[in-house]
């Protein structure tokens, strides 16, 4: 188990660091023009990006089963907190999604995922002999499942919301959920979500020139359409670090949500390949890391903490791409942001402790073994 731990922690540490790099190029530009300073935003991410390896240190040696014991107090405490959102948030580019401390500005919707996973987990261990019953075991689990993403839904975060749902259905189903259950329930959230959605100008906006370039084979909105440019002037090896043309306020976003493109553009085919395996290995090793877990609270959450990492990060690059509508989602790790990354480092933190207290058990076990044997 050490070898995924280890394998965990670095694939994570190695990315935040790649992150910092296009970060600097993709941001540049854009600190100059806003605030007359080359590195503003790169220091402000930077200062994330120590905070969060200094997270993701401390929750390496945090118990996990703490999390099992006071899951009720997280999962009431952030519904709590996005509810009062929906009022205290201001509204940016349509949604309001951030609660401003002066000093600190907070993302609700990062926190209640990580919250979510965990409840989750505890739920199904708790409920595991009545999970496949729809009315007193799965209903009772897909009621938070639609609290909390109802919550989210509406502030709008439309992206986050769905998301939301389809990492929590997944986990129900490894659960033991039945899969009549879960396709149900994932058609009904998609169909109400899906009505719910063009109510919001932002989210129709999105859905409907996606939907209208599908059919017409015209232009994707401007920030793909720019996003496809960066990735195709990238070549197979790149332009190199520093040299993208697209950070120069040509590509909206490029250090947030659209930096996968400037990665692309600077790092080439290569490099973009190279990244999506790295994901594709923290997923294995998580993976590894879950089915390795002796108690089915540590498998669902390391279960849960590895697929949504690894969904964010496709959904990030498929939209880049232009293989699905503007979400508004950061790419893990690489991305510009505080919370998201906040959040991230967390749940590496766990997933390392879910590894490194399996790895004593499994030692204890052994040792246990042989003496018994002899």
């Amino acid at each position: 188990m050490k070898k995924f731990a280890a394998i965990v922690f670095f694939d994570a540490f190695a990315l935040m660091l790649l992150g910092l790099i296009i970060v600097m190029s993709a941001s540049s530009t854009y600190s100059i023009f806003k605030f007359d300073d080359l590195f503003h935003l790169f220091n402000s991410h930077v200062f994330k990006v120590l905070f969060g390896i200094f997270l993701m240190i401390v929750f390496c040696f945090i118990p996990y089963e703490l999390y099992r014991e006071h899951s009720k107090k997280f999962i009431l405490g952030i519904t709590i907190v996005l509810f009062l959102t929906l009022f205290l948030a201001p509204n940016i580019k349509g949604a309001g999604r951030w609660i401003n401390l002066g000093f600190f500005t907070f993302q609700p919707a990062d926190a209640a995922k990580l919250i979510l996973i965990m409840h989750l987990a505890y739920l199904i261990e708790d409920k595991r002999e009545i999970i496949t019953n729809y009315k007193n075991g799965f209903l009772y689990l897909f009621f938070w499942v639609v609290v909390v993403a109802g919550l989210i839904f509406v502030q709008p975060n439309v992206s986050n919301a769905v998301l939301l749902v389809i990492i929590s259905l997944t986990i129900m189903y490894v659960g033991g959920a039945r899969f009549k259950h879960i396709i149900s329930s994932l058609f009904f959230s998609l169909v109400c979500g899906g009505t719910a959605a063009m109510i919001f100008s932002h989210s129709r906006s999105r859905i409907l020139s996606f939907i209208e370039s599908v059919q017409t084979g015209g232009d994707l909105n401007l920030q793909v359409k720019q996003a496809l440019y960066s990735l195709g002037s990238g070549g197979l090896t790149g332009v190199g670090m520093g040299h993208s043309k697209q950070s120069n306020l040509f590509l909206p976003e490029a250090y947030g949500d659209f930096i996968f493109a400037i990665l692309g553009e600077e790092l080439g085919f290569i490099g973009s390949v190279l990244l999506l395996i790295s994901f594709v290995l923290f997923f294995l090793a998580g993976i590894m890391i879950a089915k390795k877990t002796r108690d089915q609270f540590g498998q669902l959450l390391a279960f849960g903490i590895t697929f949504s990492i690894l969904i964010y990060a496709f959904v990030n690059v498929a939209v880049a791409t232009g293989l699905f509508p503007t979400t508004g989602l950061p790419l893990p790790f690489i991305s510009y942001g505080g919370t998201s990354l906040t959040f991230l480092c967390i749940s590496v933190g766990i997933l390392v402790n879910i590894a490194l207290s399996n790895n004593i058990l499994l030692k204890t076990k052994t040792v246990d073994t042989e003496g018994i044997n002899n």
